[in-house]
C-alpha cells in the first residue's frame, strides 16, 4: 500500500454508486450494478518504458519513488484507502445494440484531487474483469505504444482528451492475432496509465436503460451532474435536459477538432462515447493523409466504412439519439430532446464552415466562401494532396509566382508528376480565386499567418510514425517513444530541428500493417 502523501482520496464513483455484490472475478452478466470490485493481475516481470513528467506533476504523484510509480503504474501495489474496480456499461457497436460490454482489460486504482483537479487513474491492459467475456484482459505492446502517445498528443493539440501517465512493459507475452487471418502469435504485454476526470461513457446509462434499471439510472445521472455539472443545479428534469444539452455542446467541439486537424478515431461505439466528450479509446485510429473523407483506418469497418472521416459528425449524431433514448425516461419529452438533437446538427454545419475557412487565413464571411471551400475539398481529395502538408504551408505560397506554388503542390501529392498534371489548370483557378479572395481579408497577413498556425499542426501522430516506434520497441530500442512524446508536446511550432517529421507517409508504408489499415486487436 502507498500512503496519501500529497493528494486527496475521493472514491466518490465506488462510495455513491451502486457495486456489484458478487465478487467472483469471471465473465458474467452484472446487474443492478454500476461496477464490480476486481484487482488488476501481477506482472511477471514489469519495467517503466515512459512516462509523462508534466502529467505527474499535475496529479500530485511526483514525489512517489521509482519503486513507488512503477508498482501503482503496474498493479502491483495501490494507495491506501481505495480500492480498485472495473465499469458495468453496455453500447452499439457499429450500429448494433450489443449488451453488456464493460471495462474488460480497463480497471480503475485511484480517483485522486490535487490542487483542485480530480482524476482516475485507469491501468488497460491489466488483466481480466467480469466484462472481459472470455477475453484475457490484457494488451500488447504495439497497442499500448500507439495510445500513450496519442492520449498526450491529442492533448497538445487543444482537443478535449483523456490523458496517458505511464507506458510499461509487464515481461508476460500474450496472444493475439493482430489481423484476425488465424495468424496468432506472442507479442509483449504492456499497460498503459489512463487519466481522466472519469472514465463514464454514453453506454453506462444506456445498460441501465435497456435494462428497465430506471432507479439507478438515475443514481448514475444525478451522480455525474453532482460530480461534473453541478452548475446545472439540482437534480430534475430541467438539469437533465440540460445535462443532455451540455453532452451535445461538448461532443460537437470535440468532433469539430477531430475534422479540423484529420484525426480519425476508426471505431465510435456508444461505449466508446465519453460523458464529459473526451476522445477516449485509442484503437485503430490514424490520420488523413491525402484527403479523403471516405477513408478509415479500421479493418473491421472496412466494408461499410460507417466510422470513415466524413461521417464522423453524424456518428456523433448518432451516438446523441441513443444517449437521448436512455435519458428519456428520466425526461419524458421528446420534442425537447428531438430539439437539442436538430439544434447539435444545424450549429455544427455552421460552425464546420467556420472552422474549415479558418484553415485557409479567412476570418471574416463573405458571399461564395462556402464554394471557395467545397472546390478546394474535391481538388485535394481528387488529386491526393497531403493534408497536414497542404494546410500547414498554405501560407508559405508565392501567390504572385504560380510555379513555385504548384512546385509546392508536386511534394504534398501522393501522385506522380504525370497524373499531376491533370490537375494543373484545375489548381491555377483555385489559387487565383484564393489569392483574390485574401486581399478581402481584414487583417495583416502577419497576423493571418500567426492564426492559420495556431489552427493548422505541423505536427501529428501518422501511422507510420507510431509503428517506427512500435518496431524499434519489439527490438528493445524505446528512444522512438520518446522522440515522439518530445515532438507532440508542441505539435503548432516550427521545431527545424524535426523536420524529418514533416513529411509525405513514406511510400514503404502504404501497404504495411499497422500503418494503412489496423484492427481492434490489442
Amino acid at each position: 500500500m502507498i500512503k496519501n502523501q500529497k493528494f486527496k482520496i475521493n472514491s466518490t464513483f465506488t462510495n455513491e454508486l451502486p457495486a456489484d455484490k458478487n465478487r467472483e472475478n469471471r465473465p458474467r452478466q452484472v446487474e443492478e450494478a454500476c461496477f464490480s470490485f476486481v484487482k488488476p493481475v501481477i506482472p511477471k516481470k514489469p519495467v517503466l518504458l515512459h512516462s509523462s513528467e508534466v502529467l505527474k506533476v499535475e496529479l500530485g504523484l511526483d514525489n512517489l519513488s521509482d519503486d513507488q510509480f512503477l508498482a501503482l503504474m503496474t498493479g502491483q501495489t495501490q494507495f491506501e484507502g481505495m480500492e480498485s474496480y472495473a465499469m458495468c456499461y453496455g453500447g452499439h457497436q457499429f450500429g448494433n445494440w450489443a449488451g453488456q460490454l464493460g471495462d474488460g482489460r480497463a480497471i480503475n486504482i485511484a480517483e485522486i484531487e490535487y490542487n483542485n483537479n480530480r482524476n482516475v487513474l485507469q491501468l488497460k491492459g491489466s488483466g481480466p474483469t467480469p466484462y472481459s467475456r472470455g477475453a484475457d484482459g490484457f494488451a500488447v505492446l504495439r497497442s499500448s505504444i500507439r495510445e500513450y502517445l496519442m492520449s498526450e498528443a491529442m492533448y497538445n493539440l487543444g482537443i478535449s482528451t483523456t490523458r496517458a501517465l505511464s507506458l510499461s512493459l509487464t515481461g508476460d507475452e500474450v496472444l493475439r492475432d493482430m489481423l484476425y487471418n488465424g495468424n496468432a502469435d506472442y507479442e509483449k504485454g504492456a499497460v498503459v496509465c489512463r487519466v481522466a476526470p472519469s472514465f463514464i461513457r454514453f453506454g453506462n446509462f444506456q445498460l441501465l436503460a435497456a435494462r428497465g434499471d430506471v432507479d439507478n439510472l438515475k443514481v448514475l445521472t444525478d451522480y455525474t451532474i453532482q460530480q461534473f455539472y453541478p452548475e446545472l443545479g439540482e437534480p430534475n428534469r430541467a438539469s437533465y435536459l440540460a445535462f443532455f444539452q451540455t453532452v451535445a455542446n461538448q461532443s460537437k467541439e470535440m468532433v469539430l477538432n477531430w475534422q479540423r486537424v484529420g484525426f480519425v478515431h476508426g471505431v465510435m461505439n456508444t461505449d466508446n462515447m465519453s460523458i464529459l466528450s473526451q476522445t477516449i479509446d485509442y484503437g485503430p485510429y490514424g490520420w488523413l493523409e491525402n484527403f479523403d473523407p471516405g477513408w478509415t483506418p479500421n479493418t473491421t469497418d472496412a466494408q461499410h466504412k460507417r466510422y470513415r472521416f466524413g461521417n464522423q459528425p453524424s456518428i456523433v449524431l448518432w451516438n446523441l439519439t441513443q444517449l437521448a433514448n436512455a435519458l428519456y425516461p428520466l425526461i419524458e419529452d421528446v420534442p425537447a430532446l428531438e430539439k437539442v438533437l436538430e439544434g447539435f446538427r444545424d450549429d455544427f454545419q455552421a460552425e464546420h464552415l467556420v472552422m474549415r475557412l479558418s484553415k485557409l487565413g479567412l476570418f471574416t464571411m463573405v458571399e461564395g466562401d462556402d464554394q471557395l471551400m467545397n472546390e478546394l475539398e474535391k481538388l485535394l481529395y481528387r488529386s491526393e494532396i497531403d493534408m497536414t502538408l497542404f494546410f500547414r504551408d498554405l501560407n508559405k505560397f508565392d501567390l504572385e509566382n504560380r510555379a513555385a506554388t504548384l512546385d509546392r503542390l508536386y511534394e504534398q501529392t501522393y501522385m506522380d508528376k504525370v497524373h499531376f498534371q491533370n490537375f494543373v489548370n484545375d489548381w491555377t483557378s483555385w489559387i487565383n480565386q484564393y489569392a483574390e479572395r485574401l486581399k478581402v481579408e481584414e487583417i495583416s497577413d502577419t497576423d493571418r499567418i500567426e492564426r492559420m498556425n495556431k489552427i493548422n499542426p505541423k505536427y501529428v501522430l501518422r501511422n507510420y510514425m507510431a509503428q517506427l516506434a512500435i518496431d524499434a520497441a519489439d527490438n528493445g530500442d524505446y528512444s522512438i517513444i520518446d522522440e515522439l512524446f518530445q515532438l507532440l508536446k508542441q505539435p503548432y511550432d516550427e521545431q527545424p530541428e524535426n523536420e524529418k517529421w514533416f513529411v509525405k507517409r513514406p511510400e514503404w508504408a502504404k501497404e504495411k500493417i499497422g500503418c494503412s489499415m489496423l484492427s481492434c486487436s490489442s
